[in-house]
């Protein structure tokens, strides 16, 4: 029973202090205020994790650890770059849909602490795209795509799927869309995404 409770106990505290780092930021969050939104006082918050940023890394990680083996099993499996980049956008999308919270929350983060990437690329399961990059580069000397670089190919994929999260209040703004028609343009973007990006770059 005790370790069901731990667990659930963890669990809540995640929860919570998700949602406050979404709101406040890493600097503008506090222990207590996460301690009180999970239902626990502030000394067991700090049995758990000794200080914010722990907790704020085990948020993180968390998330990342259900969308790395994602991004992983596309970028290194056997299909085409074309049916990789199917692939990408649709599983990157459907995750966001569940973790909207994510992109913004790595960016804020990034901005104040640029090293802390460095430690996730040292983890098992961060995203490795050299397989990505030979198959892009055997793709445009067999003539099947357009001459790119692999790197400016994964950053344009990268950027044309996490933009609409980070930006969608000022996205929202200049297409004149509330919540429900902004998800029904989401949705669409794991085809047209994939569609407009193959279409700039195989030969025809």
């Amino acid at each position: 029973m005790k370790k069901t409770k731990d667990e659930n106990t963890e669990v809540q505290i995640l929860d919570a202090a998700k949602n406050v780092f979404q709101s406040k930021g890493m600097d503008g969050a506090r222990m207590q205020e996460i301690a009180d939104k999970a239902g626990i006082n502030k000394a067991m918050l700090h049995y758990y994790y000794r200080n914010k940023q722990l907790l704020f890394e085990a948020v993180f990680n968390n998330a990342f650890s259900l969308l790395a083996p994602q991004l992983n099993a596309v970028l290194n499996d056997d299909s085409s770059i074309e049916k990789k980049i199917r692939n990408f956008t649709s599983n990157y999308i459907a995750f966001m849909d569940k973790h909207p919270y994510l992109p913004a929350f790595v960016i804020q983060e990034l901005n104040r602490n640029p090293e802390f990437i460095l430690k996730m690329k040292n983890n098992l399961g961060f995203p490795n795209i050299e397989k990505f990059k030979i198959q892009v580069n055997q793709e445009v000397k067999d003539g099947i795509l357009k001459p790119i670089s692999a790197e400016q190919l994964f950053m344009n994929v990268m950027a044309l799927n996490v933009f609409p999260f980070v930006a969608k209040p000022l996205l929202m703004a200049f297409t004149n869309t509330d919540d429900e028609a902004y998800n029904g343009l989401i949705e669409k973007r794991k085809t047209e995404v994939a569609d407009f990006i193959i279409n700039s770059i195989k030969n025809v």
